[in-house]
């Protein structure tokens, strides 16, 4: 192969095979060769987190509803969900990950960018660097990762995906357009599938026909960002490996065992879905000022509702009562039966308001209770609302027995 031009970016994208079933199989080694999937019981209400290689042959994927994948997959090996242990191997990859370069962007728990640009002395340049990076995740914690080597970010990103699973595709610097061009536009990362579509039907099947398009006909059907879809298609992308952002929004959800119809239990986890993000919002420093409301219904019909408040706030009150706002819009007034909501708080903004959105009276309260909660646990205290609702199979619809919503930005937009 030949070697890295000097000065040339250097840019892994690492990603981890099956992640969440990856390491359900090494914790338990006779799963090894079987169908494994990650997100609950077969007959569970959830989706599915991950799915093995050998599941995804059925074809069952993540944030397929675990019912339908029982039925591709009868013979399956349903799991529960494990986030701690997730997240304890997840910091162990990392912490390789950082021995390789100080410039590691974490796109989720199992995936990031790596700038190795200039260490062709430290390892030999960054195949090399990527080969050694692969062999210790291998030895030391056991499972495999796919690598993107490339002089940018998007192109290290669909390398990666090439031949997953545990595989180390390399595209040069002198060879970017010839590497890209018979590639289908459906692996163009940010497009999403109704972009492709739209590509598809304007005759541009690959990489080389999007590369050719002339401004006039992409402005047309994207905008302004359609010369940028053009430079992606060339290879051409100038975004830094970014080490430190913020999280874009603060949410919880909570699917429930039974769909709910009673719109007073509702209210009540929706009180106790406001309460815990504020807390969170609180413990990360975070304000903010947009407020949405989701709420999914059968069959899989998921809706939202926003609303954007006076002044970004961290405080319990304000939050519930834009809560309760687009609550009573939207579900008190739909008779539908719910089987998930969520809450989350974006549009964070980093300078005080004139005006605040909450009273002393509100802000000595919430940290009062964040006091006691910390000290005695988040069950400690409760608002009365939610208390007095002795909800249907309480221990599994009480969010705050849920899986927390990450926290942290989405997978990132072109």
């Amino acid at each position: 192969m030949k070697p890295w031009p000097n000065g040339a970016r250097a840019i892994l994208h690492v990603d981890m095979d099956a992640f969440y079933a990856s390491v359900e199989i090494r914790e338990q080694p006779e799963l090894k060769g079987r169908p494994v999937i990650v997100g609950g019981p077969k007959d569970a209400r959830g989706v599915v987190s991950a799915a093995s290689y050998e599941a995804r042959r059925y074809g069952v994927h993540s944030a397929m509803p675990l019912v339908r994948a029982a039925r591709l997959c009868p013979q399956g090996v349903f799991l529960p969900v494990r986030m701690e242990l997730y997240a304890q191997v997840s910091r162990a990859v990392f912490a390789i990950f950082k021995d390789y370069s100080p410039l590691v962007e974490p796109l989720s728990v199992d995936e990031a960018f790596l700038d190795l640009t200039g260490c062709e002395r430290l390892f030999g340049g960054p195949v090399a660097a990527a080969t050694q990076l692969r062999a210790r995740i291998r030895e030391e914690i056991q499972l495999t990762a796919s690598v993107g080597v490339a002089p940018n970010k998007f192109v290290a990103k669909i390398a990666s995906d090439l031949r997953k699973p545990d595989a180390l595709v390399v595209a040069h610097p002198e060879g970017l357009e010839e590497f890209l061009a018979p590639l289908d536009v459906r692996r163009m990362w940010g497009v999403g599938p109704k972009g492709a579509a739209a590509l598809t039907r304007m005759g541009m099947h690959t990489f080389r026909d999007l590369a050719q398009a002339s401004d006039r006909a992409l402005k047309k059907a994207f905008g302004s960002n359609g010369p940028r879809l053009r430079d992606l298609a060339r290879g051409r992308d100038a975004r830094a490996v970014v080490t430190a952002r913020g999280p874009k929004s603060v949410g919880h959800e909570t699917t429930f065992s039974q769909n709910l119809t009673d719109r007073a239990e509702l209210r009540a986890v929706l009180i106790a879905l406001v309460d815990k993000v504020a807390a969170r919002l609180r413990s990360h420093g975070l304000k903010g000022r947009k407020v949405t409301l989701k709420a999914r219904y059968e069959p899989f019909r998921t809706v939202s509702r926003q609303c954007t408040l006076a002044a970004p706030t961290w405080t319990t009150r304000p939050l519930l009562d834009a809560a309760d706002a687009l609550f009573t819009e939207e579900v008190a007034k739909n008779r539908e039966p719910v089987r998930l909501l969520g809450i989350s708080v974006a549009g964070f903004s980093s300078q005080e308001s004139l005006f605040s959105a909450a009273t002393p009276d509100d802000s000595a309260v919430d940290e009062a209770v964040d006091a006691l909660r910390a000290r005695f646990g988040v069950t400690a205290v409760r608002r009365g609302s939610v208390f007095n609702n002795r909800l249907r199979s309480s221990r599994e619809n009480d969010p705050e027995n849920q899986t927390d919503e990450a926290i942290g930005k989405p997978k990132e937009p072109l």
